[in-house]
């Protein structure tokens, strides 16, 4: 039975989640707050699929690591201090996440997660065949120090231990991997399932294509507040007030990215969030072009050529909801590409525009994504961290399959229900 879907926000996650409604056969309206022609964090990210990507961000060390940046501008990390309880008890929250008890829980979790995602995306590409280019080479982790070289070599074993396939190559065998490219490192780990593509291309396509299905699209309007009654058991959700009017439906799905936490809190639900700044440069004439995507492993920034572009993206800034530009995080990804990559030089990003975007990081390093334990007709998909895109269409299948009450075939969803913090 066809049954009226709102989603708050526009989105990959809220993309995807609609494309997995549609396909249902449910009527769809997406609302957003930005313009149309927009840049979220969606737009200016890498771009890539990284079923190599099965550590959560809340790992053992990244404490120690995160207080040993934290004091430098450049660092590809930094927490601003704040007074703020929900930053305290986010931090509180992810210190008791990063144990090695838990990365052994989650990460088979995130694996699945990751491989699924990408199955999907493959058979999106059949069924918009037009929409994007989805490149299929993988993604080189490249180390620059011996210390670098080492702990991708255990993260490598560790991969290919939960079946995810790592080769660990020394400088001739990634010059191999890709010819024409100098690189000015120790070595590598190449993760072969790894994909690459063009967010905005692939947005672009699936946007145009859910307007050709019937979905409504409400651009540049607020959602200001949620009309809801109590039931027997829990309450429901009737319509969301917005700037345009109050839209009614039968199911209300939050994909809100940075600013899901704002609208679950309207409901009374507890769902800690923080937003991670994120930068990118993209150069539309590069020295080199690379075929492979790849991460620079001490200076955490990702590499993704783009058509015949190549852009650059790193840094997790925990800032609150602050989205100005800081020139001294830009010239830390900068200063770090020709330690990699010795052809390029500082001197290639002037004039070059930056792109900041802020991504929903849980404390944990698992997204929140089902349905909500006090109200029977919301779902939430959001706190997807750095791995947006690349669990955005498996995540709009769980919360189709949620809608439709079916297995979705994957073990330990109840790690990422959105109430696992209530």
């Amino acid at each position: 039975m066809a049954k009226k879907i709102v989603i708050l926000g526009g989105g990959v996650i809220g993309l995807a989640t609609a494309w997995g409604c549609v396909k249902d056969g449910h009527d769809v309206t997406v609302i957003d707050r930005r313009k149309q022609l927009r840049d979220g964090c969606s737009f200016g990210n890498a771009g890539m699929l990284v079923p190599s990507h099965f550590i959560p961000l809340a790992a053992p060390g990244m404490i120690r690591l995160g207080l040993k940046w934290m004091w430098s501008r450049e660092s590809p990390f930094a927490i601003r201090p704040r007074l703020s309880f929900d930053l305290i008890s986010w931090l509180w929250k992810f210190r008791q996440a990063s144990t090695q008890k838990q990365v052994d829980l989650n990460s088979p979790l995130l694996r699945d997660l990751n491989l699924a995602g990408r199955q999907a995306f493959l058979e999106l590409e059949h069924e918009i065949p037009d929409g994007f280019e989805l490149v299929k080479r993988g993604l080189v982790m490249l180390c620059a120090t011996h210390e670098g070289l080492e702990e991708e070599v255990e993260v490598a074993e560790l991969a290919n231990e939960l079946g995810v396939p790592a080769t660990v190559m020394n400088p001739g065998e990634l010059a191999d991997l890709d010819p024409g490219i100098r690189m000015g490192v120790l070595g590598g780990v190449h993760f072969p399932l790894d994909c690459h593509l063009s967010p905005n291309r692939m947005m672009s396509s699936l946007e145009k294509h859910l307007e050709q299905q019937g979905v409504n699209f409400c651009w540049e309007t607020s959602c200001d507040q949620f009309r809801s009654e109590r039931g027997r058991a829990l309450s429901r959700v009737n319509a969301v007030a917005t700037s345009q009017g109050d839209i009614a439906g039968d199911e209300f799905v939050i994909c809100g990215g940075a600013w899901s936490n704002l609208m679950a809190g309207q409901l009374g639900m507890n769902l800690p969030l923080q937003a991670g700044k994120g930068y990118s440069l993209t150069l539309d004439q590069p020295r080199q072009l690379p075929n492979v995507c790849s991460i620079l492993k001490e200076a955490r920034v990702a590499v993704t050529p783009m058509g015949s572009t190549l852009r650059f993206g790193g840094t997790m800034e925990i800032v609150g909801h602050d989205e100005s530009i800081s020139t001294s995080r830009l010239r830390g990804i900068v200063r770090s590409i020709p330690d990699y990559f010795p052809d390029f030089e500082e001197s290639d990003f002037v004039g070059c525009n930056p792109w900041v975007g802020l991504r929903p990081c849980s404390p944990d390093g698992l997204p929140y994504v089902g349905r909500s334990q006090k109200h029977e007709n919301l779902l939430i998909a959001t706190g997807h961290g750095m791995m947006g895109i690349s669990l955005s269409m498996i995540t709009g299948k769980l919360i189709a399959d949620a809608i439709e009450q079916r297995a979705s075939g994957i073990d330990g969803l109840d790690r990422i229900s959105p109430s696992r913090y209530a």
